[in-house]
């Protein structure tokens, strides 16, 4: 197979067709139609000299050629789209440009929400698609699906570039009217009832600090959100450990009091992770710099 005669193109549809492991499927998610999708699928067959999808039932069925493929066509098309992005000059002011970023609803409502007021002037055609970390965003970062991870350091790997946003300390917050928070001690704090959060029945990394200094405390209630927390302590005597920019945003509009906690936590570094490829991207460079010097002024 010459390479000069390969429709580049078809590497794309590989790449869906092995996720989706439907034609039509796939045909849907590239916005093309099936019997469109299928003479993709037919033509890279010929090219691969395989089938690479085997129908069975259904469902399609990998060869195992097409599976030793797979990595090394994903890998390719995140390198080419970074390459592109790298090669293409980048003004905010007319880009209408979509970033794909993973943040948590806490980062969201202290770090990005602000800042997107701010940029509609700088960059008013600027789109932003988020969606909540999980145990896949690794992947996705890997595989160019996103632009930017935003979470704590704990979660991230060493492959790709990261850097420092901010640094954040938590807090033990309660309604204002809870007389427990008058003179909470480590004892009083262990006996009180608490809020913890929990995100796909996975620790927070307050969770995971929490369950080592205190691992007595008696948890009342386990939200899947930090945004639900202020709702479920207000008018209550229970006590939840918060971020501290996300207690005082929300301190007027629940009546919440904030006090330090009875022992020594560490302090979170949130930081933001993007693919190696990525390096020399303009629009994500910018868009890199607005975030750390938003978090600065935070």
């Amino acid at each position: 197979m010459r390479l000069d005669n390969f429709d580049l193109n078809l590497l794309v549809a590989f790449d869906v067709l092995m996720e989706e492991r439907s034609v039509t499927a796939a045909a849907r998610r590239l916005n093309v139609t099936q019997s469109a999708m299928s003479a993709a699928l037919s033509r890279l067959r010929h090219s691969f000299q395989d089938e690479l999808l085997v129908l069975h039932g259904k469902r399609m069925i990998p060869t195992q050629h097409a599976l030793t493929l797979a990595p090394e066509v994903s890998g390719a098309i995140t390198r080419l789209r970074g390459l592109i992005a790298s090669g293409t000059a980048f003004d905010p002011a007319t880009s209408r440009r979509t970033f794909r970023i993973d943040a948590s609803d806490y980062v969201t409502t202290v770090l990005l929400a602000p800042l997107i007021v701010l940029l509609q002037k700088e960059a008013p055609g600027i789109g932003l698609e988020l969606s909540l970390p999980g145990d896949e965003s690794r992947e996705r970062l890997d595989n160019g699906e996103i632009d930017l991870i935003l979470t704590p350091r704990e979660f991230m790997d060493d492959v790709h570039p990261r850097e420092l946003l901010f640094v954040e300390r938590h807090v033990v917050a309660g309604w204002a009217g809870n007389p427990r928070l008058r003179d909470l001690d480590y004892s009083v704090f262990l006996e009180s009832g608490h809020v913890a959060v929990r995100i796909s029945q996975q620790d927070t990394y307050i969770e995971a600090v929490l369950s080592k200094i205190a691992p007595g405390r008696r948890i009342e209630i386990v939200a899947q959100s930090f945004i639900q927390v202020p709702w479920l302590i207000h008018g209550t005597e229970r006590l939840a450990v918060m971020h501290e920019r996300l207690a005082l945003a929300f301190r007027d509009l629940h009546s919440l009091r904030i006090c330090d906690p009875p022992f020594e936590l560490p302090l979170m570094r949130e930081m933001m992770q993007y693919h190696s490829t990525r390096e020399n991207d303009s629009g994500l460079a910018w868009l890199r710099r607005r975030l750390k010097e938003f978090a600065k002024g935070r």
